[in-house]
């Protein structure tokens, strides 16, 4: 079983021998779990099945993320070493935009009055320089209880190469402020670069009080109705962790839910043989789009929440985790859409969220929704939605676009309506152009494959921005995220830093850090994966001298000795040849960083058989929907997904219907079902 908690849904899918059950309800922001249990409830109903034979439960959440964003977390300080007050707001002294006068960046975590610092000094080398004085860190602790602090992150500098002094700090605190919760960088991001490294620790302290609440009681109440099995954490960069390891390092399910979704693309993609995917997910709060090439995601060390300029980089929040490299903005079902002072028409970041959700929900939202321009386009039954578990009303969504958008523009709903649906559409189209430009790949020859309850409304006419020839709706994709947790592997990668150049290499340090770092993950994989093969991959990130940027070269899983050295120089500069297309001869190299990952195996299914079209009838109402471009409604079929046979091909405009989502197929596009069970459209007279 697996459950995604969305900022607007929670899916809940059950998994059994021969069959799939799935379902979505409502999430509940202020006790998360309220609405997770609902969904376990409904679906071992439907099922028939009883909870104390779920062999496993697999969850993941963007409550994190959405903490950070809408600053919902913990009031939090941050101790620092003397004289590195204000590292959060200097930053590394870049500007995302050089030509912004008036630059906006996303306020730091932590505000000023509660960063506080402490004398005692570390070197880079991880020499003492200056003990820690440890009499004024008891004022800091008076001074913490004296502002209610719930949780604090201790960041001093270089604590990766010596952490003595964050772990005596900790102590301290412990004993002075019981039930504090402590966050440490030398745990949380043990490596060089102390902004990145400060910002990821102050994310972790930020939001743990608020996870820890949460699983701990997720935990309780999933034992009070007689779970027995085994409860797994997906973190953001696609792998299984430990309920006690996600309490204590909570940052790193900031992108759970949308890693679930990479996954399942993946595995749709390795499935219907496409090497080349745009993996496109819309739910209720936000729409991520990433590249899966020959049916792997990227991955990056690197992420940024709450970014002030949408595409722009170093302009968010940065954390220094293991993520699957992607794209997120704020336009989903639930993004808001108003005019600007400039009278354009604009959607999202702010999300209605569930409470009190789109004007169509009737929980008393005024300002409309993307949910209600599908609504008032026609394109969704308001008697299906959700399965019809939520009676949606259409007249609430066109009194609310009329409102707000029509009249102040001079249109009629169903054109503000349309406004709404194509400034969505652009968003997300303009995302996906910026993330490919900047991986370098071409949009248009891939393969779209979209997921999540928004996505099939939208991906038709997104793939027509940006050129992409065929999209593919899997079976289950309004859960997509959710199924894909289900195939996710048992995983956890640590990265930590510890410098030394290849010309003066100490393979007996080298080979010490990796062998205690393995055995430190070993102790939280090895009781989740229950027996299974673990595999171990060990990466060290290596530069020029004086560059600024290291380049992953994989490493031997055993000692390293002084006979590897050519070889890792010859990995290096043959990767930064097929990078740069140039290396530099005899340049000196240095090794920044060292990384361990211990994984269960990941399994691809096997690529399927290719279906033969057939033309011929399929049984469909006729419903009438609203064409901005004729500005007039238009006659098109509407299909039950449950009812389409595999290769009989559905000419666009076509509208399709299933439980958890509905699809529309526009007319620059035909659709078939294929093998497996999915929606594939291709644009008409273009071989995909």
């Amino acid at each position: 079983m697996s459950a995604d908690v969305g900022g607007t849904f929670t899916d809940v899918v059950l998994e059994g021998a021969n069959k799939r059950w799935t379902t979505k309800v409502l999430t509940t922001p202020s006790a998360p779990e309220e609405g997770v249990l609902r969904g376990i409830t409904e679906i071992l109903q439907m099922s028939g099945n009883e909870i104390g034979n779920v062999e496993a439960f697999v969850h993941g959440t963007t409550l994190a993320t959405n903490a950070i964003i809408e600053r919902r977390g913990a009031r939090t300080a941050l101790i620092g070493t003397d004289g590195f007050r204000d590292i959060l707001e200097i930053g590394t002294e870049s500007r995302y935009d050089q030509y912004e006068l008036a630059l906006v960046r996303p306020a730091p975590l932590v505000a000023r009055p509660l960063r506080l610092t402490v004398r005692g000094r570390v070197d880079a080398r991880g020499m003492e320089l200056r003990p820690l004085d440890e009499v004024q860190l008891l004022d800091i602790a008076a001074e913490l209880k004296a502002k209610d602090i719930q949780s604090v992150a201790i960041a001093f500098m270089h604590s990766y190469m010596n952490p003595a002094h964050e772990v005596r700090a900790r102590e301290l605190l412990h004993a002075a402020v019981p039930g504090l919760y402590i966050s440490l960088s030398c745990e949380v991001c043990p490596e060089i670069r102390e902004f990145e490294r400060t910002s990821t620790t102050v994310a972790n302290a930020y939001v743990k009080p608020l996870m820890d609440g949460y699983l701990a009681r997720m935990e309780s109440r999933l034992e009070a109705m007689g779970f027995k099995g085994v409860l797994s954490l997906m973190t953001s960069g696609g792998g299984l962790t430990s309920v006690d390891t996600a309490r204590a390092f909570p940052v790193r399910l900031v992108e759970s839910g949308p890693a679930g979704g990479a996954i399942f693309a993946s595995q749709i993609a390795a499935r219907l043989g496409e090497k080349q995917v745009i993996a496109f997910d819309m739910g209720g709060t936000t729409a991520k789009v990433s590249l899966i090439e020959n049916y792997e995601s990227e991955s990056s060390r690197f992420f940024e929440v709450d970014r002030a300029a949408r595409f722009l980089k170093g302009s968010g929040l940065p954390l220094r985790i293991p993520v699957i490299e992607m794209v997120e903005i704020g336009a989903g079902g639930g993004s808001l859409a108003r005019i600007d002072t400039l009278q354009r028409v604009t959607v999202g970041p702010e999300s209605a969220s569930s409470v009190p959700g789109p004007a169509c929900y009737g929980g008393g939202g005024t300002t409309p929704a993307v949910t209600d321009s599908d609504v008032a386009l026609g394109l969704i039954d308001p008697a299906a939605f959700a399965g019809g578990s939520i009676k949606l009303r259409p007249d609430l969504s066109l009194e609310a676009l009329d409102t707000q958008i029509g009249k102040p523009l001079g249109l009629s709903p169903e054109m503000a309506a349309y406004a709404v649906y194509e400034m969505v559409c652009e968003n997300m189209a303009s995302a996906a152009r910026a993330h490919t430009v900047e991986r370098g790949v071409v949009a248009n020859r891939h393969t779209m494959i979209a997921f999540g309850g928004a996505a099939p409304l939208h991906v038709a006419r997104v793939a027509e921005k940006i050129g992409a020839p065929r999209v593919i709706i899997p079976a289950n994709a309004g859960v997509g995220s959710a199924v894909g947790f289900l195939a996710a592997p048992v995983s956890y990668e640590i990265v930590k830093t510890k410098y030394m150049r290849l010309d003066a290499f100490d393979h007996e340090g080298a080979s010490e850090l990796l062998a205690t770092t393995s055995a430190e993950i070993m102790a939280w994989v090895a009781p989740a994966a229950q027996g299974k093969l673990i595999e171990e991959k060990r990466v060290a990130f290596m530069r020029y001298v004086g560059q600024g940027h290291e380049i992953p070269v994989e490493l031997p899983v055993r000692d390293i000795t002084a006979d590897d050295v050519p070889g890792l120089r010859a990995q290096y500069e043959k990767t930064y040849q097929l990078m740069f297309n140039r290396s530099i001869p005899q340049a000196a190299i240095e090794i920044m960083a060292w990384s361990v990952n211990c994984s269960t195996p990941a399994v691809l299914p096997e690529t399927i058989a290719q279906i033969t079209l057939t033309e011929g009838e399929t049984s469909a109402d006729v419903i009438q929907i609203f064409d901005g471009k004729a500005e007039a409604k238009v006659d098109v079929k509407r299909y039950r997904r449950e009812a389409l046979l595999p290769g009989v091909v559905i000419p666009g405009p076509a509208i399709i219907v299933e439980k958890e989502t509905t699809t529309y197929v526009t007319g620059s596009f035909d659709a078939f079902i294929d093998a497996a069970g999915s929606i594939v459209m291709d644009r008409k007279g273009i071989a995909a």
